[in-house]
């Protein structure tokens, strides 16, 4: 009787590496979370360049500030999102193991949304902290967790990409 595990070197790295490494994204945002709560008011900003900023707002809403002035439901909502894709992606890393780009991918996105999925349970809103501007115009602020995720779709599109020129 063959016994399932976590793990088959020949095909692939073990999922328990790639949930390491959302681990590691996770306790990443969090601790640079907490850093910003503990030296920041709500509000403040701090330059550190002509186009980079440190501040600290408060999104209730999801990217870009979607459905911040909605009455609260959205929590729980972006809450069970977030609990529901991680499972999915969990179930994708356990199906493809031996596509190494893909499950980068996706684990960016676990650990990002992890990440934010535990602000909204701790706090009601996500941290966000991290403020780009260019021309007297500031780009919506965004965390080490939104940049997880930015960059595991960008590493998808990557991924199909590859995929489809390849067959």
């Amino acid at each position: 009787m063959a016994r399932k595990t976590f793990s088959n070197r020949s095909s692939g790295l073990s999922l328990w590496v790639w949930l390491g490494i959302a681990a590691v994204i996770i306790l990443l945002d969090q601790f640079t979370k907490v850093l910003i709560l503990g030296n920041f008011e709500l509000g403040d900003s701090r330059t550190v360049t002509s186009f980079f900023n440190v501040v600290r707002v408060h999104n209730t809403g999801a990217a870009f500030s979607f459905l911040a002035g909605a009455s609260g439901w959205q929590r729980w909502f972006f809450v069970g999102l977030g609990a529901a894709a991680s499972v999915f992606i969990v179930w994708m890393l356990k199906r493809h193991p031996t596509q190494t780009l893909f499950c980068f991918a996706v684990t960016m996105i676990l650990g990002g949304a992890l990440g934010n999925v535990i602000d909204r349970l701790l706090h009601g809103y996500v941290v966000d902290f991290i403020q780009l501007h260019y021309a007297g115009r500031a780009f919506p602020s965004f965390n080490l967790a939104d940049s997880a995720i930015t960059l595991g779709a960008i590493c998808l599109i990557v991924d199909e990409l590859r995929r489809v020129r390849r067959s």
